[in-house]
């Protein structure tokens, strides 16, 4: 007889796995010589007032063993000399798009812009100099995408868009840990990500798929409507009746190109704010209390949320344990990002704290509403930039000081690492985002006591959360409804929100695209 229970355990239970046992029977209403066999199959924290909990779910084989775990295996095909199907870029979508056509039996060209993880490492290290930006290769571009060097976190809310239990377990096939499979906010880590990139890669070429770095698409070759093929900044051209963009979020070229050929594009809303940072042990306190140290327990975490008037403020990737990353794609722009390593064992907690732009407020910044996002992005960057003072420096002040419009004399450690110059954000930032980040921060202060503070220091600009443009797409074929064979994709296509949703959207399109050719 198979049972499921849930136990609710102190750190200190938690840590005592000798009592498990006893706690596992009594919660299933069995005796302990009756538990043949238990399974830990999932796995969280609940740290809500301080009243720290771990949740966990077994499974437990009551009088005989559990059926062994089955695992959804992929049965890939050779497809070396079947129908190419061209996908745009390497990120989750890409990739994920990849493994599924090889399992429909088609063959992946995925056409990468930058480079693979291990070459693409150099250019990050030069950025992380303060040097100058690889256009093509940089946190945002590159084999893997933006999430390979910017934490590899895998939670998601959007369980209802697909198979997260197949996601991970093809992660796990590939290098990532079996931890993925219980904690209910998987994380990866980036120091891990790129060896399981790596192996995706490998499974992809194995079974005949091609890769092609360095390779920016600048074209697209349409006839009667129709998808064709694909031309890079080198001169290849690439024959395809079916295409997938999985351009993610910053590859603002490609909206351009297809612009040219006055192919429907429309504004979406996204977000845009700054990166707080705290030291990670005060955030430890404000989440665990007196249980704040205890070595069963993670770095903490945090999900805040407020509102300014009728837009949202809320938090954006918070990195426990992490780091502050440039993330800037052009010369003279500042951008941040976060990410942690997979043991979060930094000194520093950081998240995003964002704002709402919808776009009715995007026609306040441009006739052309569509392009509106992108102008609106672009120009806090280089505010950023400049306030800066050059070498990727980006503008920071104290989070209290900036609540209350005073320069911060002098700034606190910060990770990031081409350094950080004193600077009004108010000044830097659009002043509506500002002023409603100055909202959302008060709140969160009355929210989280302690929270508000001049030890934590706030960084500009955080303005890649998701793509400000969308690219239509049916919601029969999921095509451009203009272009046959043009499957939009993933976060850059505005269908996306993260390494998970991505994933899931490219096997998703890859499985459209099947249809579609056959």
């Amino acid at each position: 007889m198979k049972k499921e229970v849930e136990l609710r355990l102190t750190p200190d239970e938690f840590d005592d796995s000798a009592i498990h046992g006893a706690l596992i029977a009594k919660a299933a209403g069995v005796s302990l010589d009756r538990v043949v066999e238990t399974r830990l199959v999932r796995r969280s924290i609940d740290a809500r007032h301080k009243r720290v909990r771990f949740i966990t779910r077994y499974l437990v084989g009551v009088d005989e063993p559990l059926e062994p775990q089955s695992v959804s295996e992929r049965a890939y095909l050779q497809v070396g000399s079947e129908q190419p199907v061209a996908i745009v870029g390497a990120g989750p979508a890409g990739l994920f798009a990849a493994l599924r056509l090889i399992e429909l039996g088609l063959k992946p060209v995925i056409i990468e812009r930058g480079k693979a993880v291990q070459e693409r490492r150099r250019d990050i290290a030069k950025v992380s100099k303060g040097h100058a930006v690889n256009p093509d290769s940089n946190y945002c571009f590159g084999e893997g995408g933006a999430g390979t060097f910017s934490d590899g976190k895998l939670y998601t809310r959007a369980t209802k868009r697909g198979d997260l239990t197949r996601i991970l377990q093809t992660l796990v096939a590939n290098g990532a840990p079996t931890d993925i499979l219980i904690d209910a906010h998987p994380h990866i880590g980036t120091n891990k990500l790129p060896a399981v990139i790596e192996n995706i890669r490998q499974t992809i070429l194995d079974f005949g798929g091609e890769i092609l770095f360095g390779e920016r698409v600048v074209d697209f070759e349409i006839q009667s409507g129709t998808l064709a093929g694909l031309k890079t900044n080198t001169g290849l051209r690439i024959e395809a009746s079916a295409g997938i963009l999985a351009t993610g979020h910053s590859a603002r070229d490609i909206f351009s190109v297809l612009r040219k050929h006055n192919i429907q594009l429309e504004a979406k809303p996204f977000a845009l704010g700054v990166r707080v940072e705290h030291p990670q042990e005060l955030i430890d306190e404000l989440q665990y209390g007196v249980f704040a140290g205890h070595h069963c327990l993670p770095a903490a975490s945090y999900a805040l949320k407020a509102q300014s008037g009728s837009r949202g403020v809320f938090s954006f990737c918070m990195c426990p344990g992490g780091v502050i990353c440039p993330a800037a794609t052009a010369d003279r722009e500042v951008v941040v990002n976060g990410w942690s390593p997979s043991k979060r064992n930094s000194y520093f907690a950081n998240s995003g704290i964002v704002v709402e732009v919808s776009t009715e407020d995007l026609l306040a910044y441009g006739d052309d509403q569509v392009w509106s996002g992108v102008e609106l992005q672009m120009a806090n960057e280089r505010r950023s930039f400049e306030a800066g003072g050059g070498m990727l420096k980006a503008p920071a002040q104290r989070l209290e000081d900036f609540v209350e419009g005073r320069a911060s004399v002098s700034l606190p450690r910060c990770s990031y690492n081409p350094g950080i110059t004193s600077a009004m954000i108010a000044d830097v930032l659009d002043a509506q985002i500002a002023a409603r980040l100055r909202e959302g921060f008060i709140a969160f202060g009355k929210n989280v006591k302690g929270y508000l503070t001049n030890e934590a220091i706030i960084v500009a600009t955080e303005s890649r959360t998701s793509s400000p443009i969308r690219i239509p797409r049916s919601a029969q074929t999921l095509m451009h409804p203009t272009v046959d064979g043009l499957f939009p994709c993933g976060e850059g296509a505005g269908y996306a929100g993260g390494i998970m949703s991505a994933a899931i959207d490219g096997e998703k399109i890859a499985e459209a695209v099947s249809r579609f050719l056959r």
